[in-house]
């Protein structure tokens, strides 16, 4: 369903104009043990095999034991990221936001991104059960906490076109 060659790779592949691969999968579930609320951000780091020193790659860190690593944005700027609905989400259920158009902008300091979600138009992403998302994975985006005895399970898939330089691989699923 999520490679290359299947259904939603191949949706992924035509929204990004040429062949892509899934290269990180996360399961997000919010409910009442887990639930948090996330401020405006850009996703900036990828998850790679194992570390390796190469140049405009960094900084480093690890996540959940998963190696990431900030890359040249031109990296970022060249993705998409699949979000695949598990749960029906409405404006209580901690919706993503995203700033529209925001992708555009290229890299966003942290200190402007308030400024720019200030000036550009908010869409929440409501959806229902099964519902698919595919946005551009620099755009900047939010949520909030879930309300109390709200579930919100999402599966988020990372998509790229190319390779990263040897010796890092990307993570894959």
């Amino acid at each position: 369903m999520l490679g290359a060659e299947e259904p939603i790779g191949a949706l992924v592949a035509l929204a990004n104009g040429r062949a892509v691969r899934p290269v990180r999968a996360v399961l997000f579930d919010k409910n009442e043990r887990t639930d948090w609320s996330l401020g405006w951000h850009q996703d900036r780091t990828v998850a790679v095999r194992a570390r390796a020193e190469v140049s405009g790659f960094g900084p480093w860190s690890v996540k959940q034991g998963i190696h990431h690593v900030e890359p040249p944005f031109a990296v970022i700027d060249d993705m998409l990221t699949v979000r695949i609905h598990l749960d029906s989400v409405d404006t209580e259920n901690a919706p993503l936001l995203i700033a529209t158009g925001s992708h555009r902008l290229g890299r966003i300091s942290v200190g402007e991104v308030e400024n720019v979600v200030e000036q550009s138009p908010i869409h929440v992403c409501l959806a229902q059960a099964g519902d698919v998302w595919v946005y551009r994975t620099p755009i900047l985006h939010a949520s909030n906490a879930a309300r109390p005895g709200r579930r919100r399970r999402v599966l988020q898939v990372d998509y790229a076109a190319g390779d990263l330089p040897a010796p890092l691989e990307w993570l894959g699923i």
